[in-house]
């Protein structure tokens, strides 16, 4: 019995050594052959290893406003995490240090989600459970870091703390979504690669690339050019060597002024809050240069419950309605339908052309070029295009052709769209369409494009190129600076721009005119025209939805910013909320000196002479003498002065500045609510009237 379980355990050790010299043999053999007879294969794919070079992406380019200021950027962002794993950590220092450690984190956080407790609770659980990447906050700064490694405990070695970062680099635009939809975002541009030795697919990088606006249109120029490096076999370690340095992207300096931007975006945002508007844009461009200015593109949002940036509705084909007007008045002066503006054309309330009427609820029975513009005359417009094209419906489309009409912009905008126009047959069904586009209908121009026009008779005629960018430049030195571009020298004559600016200066000033209500103001001369269009809905027919637009430029004497506003769904019309938002914004624009006035005080709308201010004196009529001669002013007035008066009657504080009337009437037991800014000028309670204390007294103030 022995016997027999000594030979079954010699087989067993016998067939364990047979296996392990087997499979030692087997090394053996692929060692030699790796070693040996493959060795110059393996050499070489090391080598190849070693000399393989991967791209280094470059630093992307910033995008600034006209004055330098940073609107997008790439910047370094850091989470810090806390690895409670570390051998490091002692758990009795750790302990004495929390309470101070947990109320600098509470006070360091800026949502203020945790309390000094919370913190407490969620860190010894994360060190009972050794958790080695517990996060404390994400997207922090450099400085914002380096102040955490300040806190107690924190401030110790990382092993000792287990505090470190994670190093992230995102796109970021410091005004928030100003202007967000013009400058654009970025994505990682990636590609599936598939290698058929392995059978394997792999995903590869290719950097982040625009995907809107700016970003996007000026993409080659951000970019940069990527770098190489290869793996470096150094006496420690291996290393990424650069063979070839990555070329950072250029710094595209835009048109874009923040002030202006600001002034535009909160205009459009408050007329779309006042008129419960679906969207809204809105741009703004300086005349002579063709420079946007500002942009604004603002649209309801449900999820948010409010106005923000939307899609660029400003370069997107709409049909203007008749804002269109005013360029096919271009037309008519240029090829000599109409040489004098003043003269009478027969229109009236209905004209039947080709079996389809047109109805004019703005006309009358004879009205001139001035009065079909300052009325919107469809039937007045249609009239004159039909005179000159009836016979050659797309004779109409042909000269905006050669004026330039379609030709892109580039602005700079993502997404830019050109104006579309069908070619109309010589028929019946041809001039009909004729009439439709000569006030704005069966087309689909973008708002800039429009704006270009009007741009253009403001700046005598001169077509400038709307444009974002001003210049690039690289590591801060200047590389070239974008000129101005001109679609044409001239679009039309400077006699026939002068006439079209007399025009949309009727709109807004005549007796007639469709913004006249809205527009005017004493401070800032505006010229324009209103634009209303019906859209089409599901069912393929016009319905009570309207587009609104005004497009203008101001001031009107020296033209030296042109603006197009464009609103979806407004509850008025479109001087009440298209034109008032152009009005607005021109109006801060004068408040704030941007206007080359130097006054802040109103003319006289008849004459526009400057009204002489008015000063005060608040001691004596010595003072307001003083004022008066050393000036060489006749309006310095005296102010009431506080006096004692009878203690049990309601003193006269008419006169008398916010702060000595509250003074006063407070100092008599009285409770006052005031109304306005400045002087006195209304008391609720009559002077001398007898008043119990606590009654409450309400001042109208004014300056």
């Amino acid at each position: 019995m022995k016997q027999s379980n000594k030979k079954h355990i010699l087989a067993r050790y016998l067939l364990v050594v047979g296996f392990m010299l087997m499979f030692s043999s087997l090394i053996i053999y692929d060692t030699f052959k790796t070693t040996v007879i493959y060795a110059h294969q393996w050499e070489s794919k090391a080598d190849s290893l070693w000399l393989d070079t991967t791209e280094i992406e470059p630093e992307r380019g910033k995008i600034l406003a006209d004055n330098g200021t940073v609107l997008a950027a790439n910047m370094n962002f850091f989470t810090a995490r806390v690895d409670f794993g570390s051998a490091g950590i002692k758990d009795d220092t750790l302990r004495r240090y929390l309470p101070a450690l947990c109320d600098s984190l509470a006070a360091f956080d800026p949502s203020r989600s945790k309390t000094a407790a919370q913190w407490k609770a969620e860190i010894l659980e994360a060190r009972a459970k050794r958790k080695t990447s517990f996060r404390l906050f994400k997207k922090l700064s450099h400085n914002e870091f380096e102040h955490l490694k300040q806190f107690p405990f924190f401030n110790k070695r990382q092993r000792e703390s287990g505090l470190y970062a994670e190093k992230q680099n995102a796109r970021c635009k410091p005004y928030g979504m100003m202007a967000s939809r013009s400058i654009g975002n970025v994505s990682e541009r990636v590609d599936t690669v598939y290698n058929k030795a392995t059978g394997r697919r792999r995903i590869v990088s290719h950097g982040y690339h625009g995907h809107s606006g700016l970003e996007m249109a000026l993409d080659s120029l951000l970019y940069g050019v990527p770098g190489k490096a290869q793996n470096i076999q150094l006496t420690n370690n291996a290393v990424k060597w650069s063979i070839v340095p990555a070329i950072s992207g250029y710094d595209i300096t835009t048109t874009i002024n923040v002030q202006l931007q600001d002034i535009l975006e909160e205009e459009l945002s408050s007329m779309l809050k006042e008129s419960n508007a679906r969207w809204g844009t809105a741009v703004l461009m300086q005349v002579q240069t063709g420079e946007i200015k500002a942009i604004s593109n603002l649209e309801w949002n449900e999820e948010a419950g409010d106005y923000v940036e939307g899609r660029n509705n400003a370069v997107l084909g709409y049909e203007p309605g008749s804002v269109m007007k005013p360029i096919s008045m271009m037309v008519a002066l240029e090829n000599g339908t109409v040489k004098n503006i003043d003269a009478k054309w027969e229109t009236g309330a209905v004209w039947n052309y080709c079996g389809r009427p047109i109805k004019d609820p703005h006309g009358g029975a004879a009205l001139s070029p001035r009065e079909i513009i300052e009325m919107s005359s469809n039937i007045g417009m249609s009239k004159i295009t039909v005179q000159a094209y009836g016979n050659n419906p797309d004779g109409f489309r042909q000269q905006l052709v050669k004026m330039g009409f379609f030709e892109p912009y580039h602005s700079g905008i993502g997404g830019e769209m050109e104006p579309k126009f069908a070619h109309l047959p010589n028929n019946n069904g041809g001039r009909v369409a004729l009439t439709r586009m000569a006030f704005g209908y069966t087309t689909e121009i973008p708002p800039l494009h429009i704006l270009g026009m009007y741009n253009a008779i403001a700046n005598d005629g001169k077509y400038v190129c709307p444009h974002l960018v001003k210049k690039l430049s690289r590591a801060g030195e200047p590389d070239s600076i974008v000129p101005v571009r001109y679609i044409r020298r001239q679009v039309c004559s400077p006699e026939n721009a002068a006439k079209l600016r007399q025009c949309l200066h009727d709109v807004v000033w005549g007796p007639h005119g469709t913004a006249r209500k809205w527009v005017q103001s004493d401070l800032v001369e505006i010229a324009g025209k209103t634009g209303t269009a019906y859209i089409i809905g599901k069912d393929g027919r016009y319905g009570s939805t309207k587009r609104l637009a005004f497009c203008g430029f101001f001031p009107y004497s020296h033209p030296l910013y042109s603006c197009v506003v464009l609103m979806l769904g407004a509850d008025r019309g479109a001087g009440a909320s298209s034109g008032v938002v152009l009005k607005n914004v021109a109006l801060k624009m004068y408040a704030r000196g941007l206007l080359d006035n130097k006054s802040d005080y109103r003319v006289s709308a008849a004459g526009h002479v400057p009204a002489a201010p008015t000063l005060y004196a608040t001691d004596s009529k010595s003072r307001a003498a003083n004022l008066n001669n050393g000036i060489g002013l006749k309006t310095a007035k005296v102010l009431a002065r506080p006096g004692a008066g009878a203690s049990k009657v309601v003193p006269n504080v008419v006169g008398l500045s916010a702060r000595e009337a509250i003074g006063r009437l407070e100092r008599r037991g009285m409770t006052v609510r005031t109304q306005g800014y400045g002087y006195v000028v209304e008391q609720s309670l009559a002077p001398g009237q007898r008043y119990t204390r606590g009654e409450m007294v309400y001042l109208k103030l004014k300056n």
